[in-house]
């Protein structure tokens, strides 16, 4: 079943439905109150306040919510990200409010611990800085990532490729004793917790029948044309959070984004 534009607006005409929404979602067991005359507020018989925007992502915001809701309704209907110059146009804000609304959003996109098992590919990838030059990768930013065969997809930004950088990644996010595939690169053959199969990519080697990579390389692919195409280019610093809005859209490819987004506001 799929969330349109004309469900979100019926669902959601104005700020005092998305007040309301937010309210029962941080409240459900709250009865007798009732909404505070021309403030985002509520209050009981006893006098007693409560704000449901605090601590959310739209807490010390004049932007309105039927906007930022719209905001997360678009990006829910994206597999390619959104960026500010569109929510700019969409929202009829400045680019600054836009930018800033993009940024909390993808707080709502941020992995989760839990760990994948059964069948695992793991690869790297570098996302940034200049092109290729030779075999050195000048100012780019490495990328780790593990995905499960029909699966979830877990990726991390890391500072450098040394195996003390990939080990605990997989460990955090890897159950011990899973099928583990990668390639042949050095850094994987400090890996003994599980069982792990590799692929030699050097010597022409993609697929041996189920033994390969090109799960985890597709999502590098979708990655890398994302960000060219939607965002340009990305600093260092915010890497890790557009990595986990891409995370995001592969995981919730079953399910409905905007309600999986909506619960985490």
């Amino acid at each position: 079943m799929k969330y349109s534009i004309l469900d979100f607006q019926k669902e959601f005409p104005n700020d005092d439905t998305c007040l309301e929404y937010i309210f029962k979602k941080k409240y459900p067991d709250s009865k007798g109150w009732y909404r505070v005359s021309g403030r985002k507020a509520y209050a009981n018989a006893e006098g007693k306040q409560i704000y449901p925007l605090s601590k959310t992502i739209f807490e010390k915001s004049d932007t309105s919510l039927v906007k930022w809701f719209y905001a997360i309704f678009l990006f829910s209907q994206s597999k390619n990200g959104v960026s500010a110059k569109e929510l700019q146009r969409q929202l009829s804000v400045t680019y600054k409010t836009a930018w800033r609304i993009g940024k909390q959003i993808r707080q709502l996109m941020t992995q989760d611990d839990t760990k994948l098992g059964g069948t695992i590919e793991a690869d790297e990838t570098y996302i940034g800085g200049t092109r290729r030059m030779k075999v050195k990768m000048e100012n780019k930013t490495p990328v780790i990532g593990a995905v499960r065969r029909g699966g979830k997809i877990k990726a991390q930004a890391l500072k450098n490729r040394e195996e003390y950088s990939v080990i605990p990644f997989l460990m955090k996010n890897v159950k011990k004793g899973s099928i583990l595939i990668t390639d042949e690169a050095p850094v994987y053959k400090a890996v003994l917790d599980y069982k792990r199969r590799s692929v030699e990519h050097g010597k022409k080697q993609f697929a041996v029948g189920n033994l390969h990579t090109n799960t985890i390389e597709g999502f590098w692919s979708q990655l890398k044309r994302s960000i060219n195409g939607t965002y340009h280019s990305v600093s260092k610093k915010y890497l890790q959070t557009y990595v986990d809005e891409f995370s995001f859209y592969y995981n919730a490819r079953f399910s409905l984004p905007f309600e999986v987004l909506m619960e985490r506001i």
